[in-house]
């Protein structure tokens, strides 16, 4: 099986893949991005995002993103080809642009005007949105809204589709049914070299971390279809 290296949303840490690193075992790892977790304080730009991904691939692995840290994946995966040997993008099929862009703006400028820049309503909302235990290591890794800007910046220019077809190899695309993130799933699948839509059913934005036994099986399916050079048809849909 090929390594696997997981990529986190926005605000969050590689603590967020914590569950799946229990179940996947030592192929597995999760990166802090610039700005996140252990590197807090770093400059977020999507080339120094690009390069601590890449950095973190000691061999061809598979890349796995969730919301941010999918379009994140697709951007490596288009710079670095050679060492992403297949992509699963849960939860990032929704075109960057003003109206997924402006949430985010108006969210963090109500944070920081909070007392403690709204550190206890996150706290209540990963764990009001995730399980208990995986909810207390999110929180540990700790909760980056300064960030929100950069990020914002970072995606100003960037064409999240040009970049995926820029990618030669295998790309699952995973959504919850209930995700609104999926808006534009049947644009970013048509932008695939290889492309697999996956679609899991009565899930929503969360699935990697609310349904984890579900989602490592489905990385672990993609891994191991990467290591055989192998991907499912182009097209295919899970319902």
């Amino acid at each position: 099986m090929v390594p696997i290296v997981f990529v986190h949303g926005i605000r969050l840490s590689g603590a967020a893949w914590s569950e799946q690193l229990h179940l996947l075992g030592p192929r597995a790892k999760a990166v802090d991005l610039p700005g996140h977790g252990s590197r807090r304080g770093e400059r977020f730009t999507l080339a120094a995002v690009v390069d601590a991904i890449a950095e973190a691939i000691d061999e061809p692995a598979l890349v796995v993103g969730h919301s941010l840290g999918g379009y994140l994946a697709i951007a490596a995966a288009a710079r670095y080809p050679e060492r992403v040997a297949g992509l699963v993008v849960a939860g990032s099929t929704f075109l960057p642009g003003k109206a997924l862009e402006t949430p985010f703006r108006v969210a963090h400028r109500l944070l920081i005007r909070l007392p403690d820049q709204g550190e206890r309503l996150s706290r209540w909302q990963f764990h009001s949105a995730l399980p208990p235990k995986l909810a207390e290591a999110v929180i540990g890794g700790g909760i980056a809204t300064e960030v929100i800007p950069d990020v914002a910046e970072a995606f100003a220019d960037f064409d999240v589709l040009a970049d995926l077809a820029a990618y030669p190899g295998p790309t699952w695309l995973v959504n919850g049914s209930r995700d609104h993130f999926r808006r534009h799933e049947r644009r970013f699948l048509d932008a695939c070299a290889d492309g697999r839509l996956v679609t899991v059913p009565k899930a929503g934005h969360y699935l990697p971390m609310v349904r984890g036994k579900e989602f490592a099986q489905l990385v672990l399916d993609a891994a191991r279809s990467s290591a055989s050079g192998k991907s499912e048809a182009s097209g295919a849909v899970r319902g």
